[in-house]
């Protein structure tokens, strides 16, 4: 392990670590992260796994270095429960091996930014090497890990309970902490005991999402191979183009969505026949994929998705950020393991200018999503398909309105909330 005197000879301004015990190009905020402290002038070692490609200014940025985990065995990865009490401690120790050797045996930055949960093994090897080395730790909490878990193996497992003392006892070897919601920065300083200072770091979109001009919105569909036999219908208004992204996890229930989209099918060639047909495009890789493509296929076989059109896609950042702002709405399924986190999602189509229905049944919601303003909640099936009727209805204008909403909501950007919360922490804004 290098020793303390070896530090990195730039951190005199700002030298990071910024960690992510997951996918790369699927972490969105902790790429802004380094992002933002590359821009700013900081030397940035970005640390994760490098299963999809992550933001091209990234890659290409001076100051940025693109540190690859090995990847665990696939032969560990299983939603069995059962396999998963075998293969997930073998999984842990891999991990833990892999991070460990990665962090220890290079250039000892200023500071390391860690991206929890996962927490298990994560707070631990951070905490030994910031220790060791003189790094001063903080953590960006997207939530906890062992409200995760509890979905997996249900909230009174003793593994939930273990996990949840591990997280509380390694959350106060943090300098600072940054959360995502007022809600999440409240349970740390009450349930978790965290003196430390706690900054509510809000999501906000990268200059990446943009609402679009009618011109470009035409040329996007134009070349968008999935959508060609709706392209005219889609820019006559004919049909409307819904999108939802997600990453296939138990935390978004997508049989909710189709439950509505079945709804709304059947409204609109029975008793609401003036309701337009749509387009759905669903982005994103998970473990729970296959499940619902094979749902799908028997509902469309059943007819009960007659006036819906179902695609599932995965797209580049630079196309996703284009179907957003080519997109009439956007849905999340996005439930909250513990109830104070926020899908980044909504912020993403709020940067493009889109308006989202999402599930709402959680504290933190109303900190994202200002209703009947830029968007609308919804906490059952029947509830998504009432606002999907009201909204695509012809002779309503509630739709009209969400889009002013949502476009004036993407001027809140991730560099002003970054520069005036992290940028000072960090000492690079002052």
């Amino acid at each position: 392990m290098l020793l303390p005197s070896q530090r990195d000879p730039a951190d005199q301004k700002c030298s990071a670590q910024v960690v992510v015990l997951g996918d790369l190009g699927r972490s969105p905020r902790m790429q802004y992260h380094a992002l933002s402290i590359a821009d700013h002038g900081g030397r940035v070692q970005l640390v994760g796994y490098r299963d999809t490609e992550p933001l091209p200014d990234l890659v290409a940025h001076p100051n940025v270095t693109i540190v690859p985990l090995p990847p665990a065995p696939r032969l560990l990865q299983t939603s069995n429960k059962l396999l998963f009490l075998v293969f997930g401690p073998l999984k842990v120790l891999l991990q833990t091996w892999y991070l460990w050797r990665t962090l220890s045996y290079s250039v000892a930055p200023k500071w390391m930014l860690v991206q929890n949960p996962p927490s298990i093994p994560t707070l631990l090897v951070v905490s030994l090497v910031c220790f060791f080395r003189g790094t001063r730790l903080i953590v960006d909490w997207h939530n906890f890990g062992y409200s995760i878990l509890a979905l997996k193996l249900g909230p009174n497992h003793p593994m939930v309970k273990v996990s949840k003392l591990y997280e509380t006892i390694f959350a106060k070897a943090a300098t600072a902490n940054f959360t995502v919601t007022n809600a999440m920065a409240t349970v740390l300083k009450s349930d978790f005991g965290i003196n430390a200072p706690v900054l509510t770091l809000h999501d906000r979109p990268a200059d990446l999402y943009q609402p679009l001009a009618n011109s470009e919105r035409i040329a996007f569909l134009q070349r968008y191979p999935l959508l060609a036999e709706h392209f005219n219908s889609i820019v006559d208004g004919k049909v409307r183009l819904v999108v939802s992204s997600t990453s296939w996890t138990a935390d978004e229930d997508f049989g909710i969505f189709l439950d509505a989209l079945c709804s709304y099918s059947a409204s609109a060639t029975s008793s609401h026949p003036q309701l337009p047909e749509l387009a759905v495009v669903i982005t994103g890789k998970g473990p729970q994929k296959q499940h619902y493509l094979d749902k799908i296929k028997e509902l469309r076989s059943g007819d009960s998705l007659e006036m819906v059109n179902i695609y599932t896609d995965w797209l580049s950042f630079e196309d996703y950020a284009l179907l957003l702002g080519s997109a009439d709405l956007g849905v999340s399924l996005h439930t909250s393991s513990s109830g104070v986190d926020l899908p980044m999602k909504v912020v993403d189509m709020f940067g493009a200018g889109l308006p989202v229905a999402g599930w709402s049944d959680f504290a933190a919601w109303p900190e994202l999503v200002t209703e009947n303003v830029n968007g609308r909640g919804f906490s059952s099936a029947e509830g998504l398909a009432d606002i999907l009727r009201e909204l695509f209805d012809p002779d309503s204008d509630q739709l009209s309105h969400l889009k002013k909403g949502a476009r004036l909501e993407s001027k809140r950007r991730w560099g002003g909330e970054w520069d005036s919360i992290a940028g000072k922490l960090f000492g690079l804004v002052s």
